[in-house]
């Protein structure tokens, strides 16, 4: 018979950031965990699927006997040593499988045999999984929201880490909420978007903060979707605009889209190369690094063709080519300011104020970004 979980165990070691050490198969892994654990497998994908398929057929006294044969050997010292890593590093860790169930049992019984002692969270993945979906439904319900809007470029994004109580939740997304705002290395997969959001919110509930600053977002941050409850709420709560000068917004986006991003394509590809064991391929992947930046801005366009327009869409294409061919022959970046103010103005703001005329009624205050860190402190 299984324990009962202990809600406020999980609680405290997500609160505390505990160490965890998962030792669900890679690919469960990879499909939500939380953010301070480490995959320790006890089998590898294939050797659970092998197992589960066993089970299935021949129940559960095959299936430990067939994961036993799998697991044993030099193979099963191998494992156990990553174990007893894991423990050495983070005493004060625990481990966990799906259900607090047969694996983790496993796992703590050969590390104890080993002279480990690691304790289990019980109800494993599943039970933590649940606690925190449940917190992040009861602190959407318990919190105010102020929602910060503003027109592309206004910097609502730094803004926001100036403000106390704030949350970002294109951060979190690893995405910045528009069709110029992915990342080479993609983004988190929804269970640890939400796990992450609901961590967040849980720490400063937990300082006593219950009003919380949230960028003004669709229901989609790129293929990340915020909970339901959450949106609905943020589309009834208060709404302050952020107001920028245009010159001041080409700054931001050509630092956002263009200088930054290039960096971090860079910096991605490079880290990509020296992880291979190729030196040729080291070498061509940096030297490809900027094609593909280029690559990815010019997609970014095309994905908003249609709604650009054609004559429009090709002279902001034509001036982005001609950007970046400046930028790739001597390195300058002022060239990308054309194409970025026409985009501004021609597309994204008659679209931003489209869609802020449906809100007018919740608009509580307008202003720069020193006048609204004033007033979230009046």
């Amino acid at each position: 018979m299984s324990k009962p979980i202990d809600r406020d165990l999980i609680r405290l070691i997500l609160l505390n950031d505990i160490p965890l050490m998962d030792v669900r198969a890679p690919i469960e892994f990879a499909q939500g965990a939380f953010p301070k654990a480490v995959n320790c497998p006890l089998m590898n994908d294939q050797e659970r699927h092998d197992v589960g398929i066993c089970y299935k057929h021949n129940g559960q006294d095959a299936a430990i006997k067939l994961g036993n044969k799998l697991v044993r050997g030099d193979l099963k010292e191998q494992r156990i040593a990553q174990w007893q890593a894991f423990a050495r590093e983070h005493p004060d860790g625990y481990l966990y499988c799906f259900r607090g169930g047969l694996r983790s049992r496993t796992a703590q019984q050969w590390l104890k045999e080993s002279g480990v002692n690691l304790p289990i969270v019980n109800g494993g993945y599943k039970a933590m999984r649940r606690v925190l979906l449940d917190e992040l439904e009861q602190s959407i319900a318990e919190s105010e929201f102020i929602i910060l809007g503003g027109r592309t470029g206004t910097g609502k994004t730094w803004l926001l880490k100036e403000l106390n109580g704030s949350i970002d939740l294109e951060g979190l997304a690893h995405h910045r909420g528009s069709s110029f705002g992915r990342f080479p290395d993609g983004q988190p997969h929804q269970i640890d978007f939400e796990n992450n959001l609901s961590i967040e919110l849980v720490k400063f509930r937990a300082q006593g903060v219950n009003q919380f600053w949230l960028e003004d977002e669709g229901r989609m941050i790129g293929s990340v979707t915020l909970p339901l409850s959450l949106q609905q709420k943020m589309q009834k709560s208060s709404l302050v605009i952020l107001e920028e000068a245009l010159q001041y917004r080409v700054n931001i986006t050509l630092k956002d889209y263009v200088i930054d991003l290039e960096t971090y394509y860079k910096n991605y590809y490079k880290s990509q190369a020296e992880n291979s064991e190729s030196n040729a391929k080291v070498v061509a992947v940096e030297e490809q690094a900027f094609e593909v930046f280029a690559e990815y801005l010019l997609a970014s366009l095309q994905r908003i063709q249609k709604r650009l327009g054609g004559e429009r869409y090709q002279k902001i294409h034509q001036l982005m080519q001609d950007a970046l061919i400046e930028q790739k022959t001597s390195g300058e970046v002022e060239q990308h300011r054309i194409w970025i103010e026409s985009l501004l103005t021609l597309y994204y703001d008659p679209m931003y104020d489209y869609q802020l005329n449906k809100k007018l009624e919740r608009v509580i205050f307008r202003g720069n970004s020193n006048q609204i860190k004033n007033f979230s402190l009046s």
